[in-house]
């Protein structure tokens, strides 16, 4: 059995007593290892993986490159975010005071479960641990300052839940990805639109990195990607494998003033509104 085939089988991973536990989900309960169960409305969640990188690819949705006016690919492009943007189901997503555009983007957390090092496209299904929801944050008020880098655009602290779990036995080729803001469907986006398939760039990127369990890559968004406001409840869904849910709030602005500061221009506003 491949991460493709079924039966389907889901795994999350909750605080508990003080102790990171895995669970499995019951209908409206988690159930432990020991055969105890919890109430999943009051479970403290954390992020289903361990990662060591999480790397992120470029306009992979093909609704995505005509929203930015793009010329078609020939390969893609890829960036990473700092683990210290994980975030966890029911998160909170700051806004620091000082910005404007912090951005959802629904996307589909494909995480390493064998390691990966020169694997062929055919056997990346079988490295694979499963899939998640996830959301690829982004505060494009740094985009001019950034340099193409994404580093204070998009890895800022808590700039990506994942969750509620990791789950395999779902074929992922098969299904689509839907953001909600306060429950209104924003975005939507069907796999099978990606430019460069999941097992395509795992093919691409282990010639020259050495992925290992935990690991994320995170595979792109659909077009309508737009800003968030404090007080948002943001979810973003992945047809058959789940839905991780996040509330924005705002933040102080930084305490010290002291490299570039968010920006206002017309390259900004033109991303985080898709006003191309």
């Amino acid at each position: 059995m491949t991460v493709l085939t079924g039966p389907r089988e889901e795994w999350r991973r909750i605080l508990h007593e003080g102790f990171p536990v895995w669970v499995r989900p019951e209908g409206s309960l988690l159930r432990l290892g020991d055969g105890r169960t919890v109430e999943e409305a009051s479970a403290n969640y954390l992020p289903p993986c361990d990662p060591t990188k999480i790397i992120c690819i470029h306009l992979n949705y093909e609704s995505r490159r005509l929203e930015f006016k793009a010329p078609a690919l020939k390969a893609p492009g890829y960036f990473m975010k700092p683990l210290t943007t994980l975030n966890a189901h029911r998160g909170f997503l700051n806004r620091p005071a000082n910005c404007k555009y912090l951005n959802y983007e629904g996307e589909i957390a494909a995480i390493v479960g064998k390691p990966m090092r020169n694997v062929a496209r055919e056997d990346v299904w079988e490295h694979l641990a499963g899939f998640a929801a996830a959301n690829d944050v982004g505060a494009h008020d740094f985009r001019d300052t950034d340099a193409g880098s994404m580093l204070r655009v998009k890895g800022q602290d808590g700039f990506c839940p994942i969750g509620p779990g990791i789950v395999r036995g779902v074929d992922i080729r098969e299904q689509s990805v839907r953001t909600y803001i306060n429950g209104k469907k924003v975005q939507d986006g069907p796999v099978s639109e990606m430019t460069f398939p999941i097992d395509y760039i795992f093919a691409d990127l282990s010639r020259h990195i050495t992925f290992l369990p935990g690991d994320v890559v995170l595979t792109g968004t659909p077009a309508n990607s737009r800003p968030m406001q404090p007080g948002d409840v943001v979810e973003v869904e992945v047809t058959g494998v789940g839905k991780v849910s996040s509330t924005v709030q705002e933040t102080p602005a930084p305490t010290h003033r002291i490299g570039a500061e968010p920006t206002e221009s017309d390259v900004v506003r033109r991303v985080a509104l898709g006003a191309f």
